[in-house]
């Protein structure tokens, strides 16, 4: 025994696991789990059990998005790609975004273009008109019209809030865009409805070639305009002539016949 003792010592004296600052590597699993199972117990008496809950939540979903962000897909790298070429060109189209741009000077008249387009001027016009007219085909006209207009303020009040899209730059609605519901950029409402307006005197005025080419240009003015002053992207002006051309579409097909809109004149 002596012996064994005498060789034993040097083993231990050499054994790193054997010094005091390492003995508790030397422990089995099973201790060190019965030495932390009071701490464990009593960390969970004092945590929340919804914060638990919350981080376990979060530590199932932490791998996936780091997945997501590390193996983006071919369909997501695309699209991000088109929408930072969207915003960087849209920013350097915004030449009468403030007052300090390059064409700060023309920021009046690029807006006045813009106005051209706005619903107020088009339904208190059309409005008059229609009150103003004696013939049924003038009715017929302009009471489809003035259908169109309210269906285009709908439909891009609600992508609009659909969609939350901010502006190129950091602009406050007026109160005209609020009272329109004209609040976000996506789609161009100005766009849409020039787009629609002029497709719909194409189609139901005997126009001549000279004003019919000025309708198709003050279309694309007006939706330029509005990149112009710094209020929409590229995208959302596209957006807004897609839209309004299908508006005009989806008011051809549901055309309220002369007898529908002499009724609804009537009641006036």
């Amino acid at each position: 025994m002596p012996a064994q003792q005498r060789r034993v010592r040097p083993r231990d004296r050499n054994n790193v696991l054997a010094r005091p600052e390492f003995m508790s590597l030397g422990q089995s699993l099973p201790m060190l789990q019965e030495n932390r199972g009071p701490n464990r117990k009593q960390s969970g008496q004092t945590g929340n059990s919804t914060e638990g809950a919350k981080e376990r939540r979060q530590s199932q979903q932490l791998p996936e998005e780091d997945c997501m962000q590390l193996n983006p897909s071919f369909k997501g790298i695309a699209w991000n790609s088109l929408m930072a070429i969207d915003i960087a060109m849209s920013k350097r189209l915004g030449v009468c975004a403030n007052s300090g741009s390059s064409w700060g000077s023309a920021r009046s008249m690029v807006k006045l273009i813009g106005i051209t387009s706005h619903g107020f001027p088009w339904i208190g016009g059309t409005i008059v008109c229609l009150w103003k007219s004696n013939t049924l085909a003038g009715q017929e006209v302009l009471t489809n019209l003035l259908l169109a207009l309210f269906l285009d303020i709908l439909t891009v009040a609600g992508l609009q809030k659909l969609v939350k899209r901010r502006g190129p730059y950091d602009m406050t609605p007026g109160v005209l865009d609020y009272l329109l519901l004209d609040v976000y950029a996506f789609p161009a409402g100005h766009a849409s409805r020039a787009t629609m307006v002029s497709k719909f005197f194409l189609n139901h005025l005997v126009l001549a070639i000279p004003i019919r080419i000025l309708l198709v240009i003050w279309a694309f003015m007006a939706g330029l305009s509005r990149i112009m002053i710094g209020r929409h992207h590229i995208s959302d002006v596209l957006g807004g002539f897609v839209i309004g051309y299908l508006q005009f579409n989806l008011v051809e097909f549901i055309w309220l016949s002369s007898n529908t809109c002499q009724m609804i004149t009537s009641l006036w």
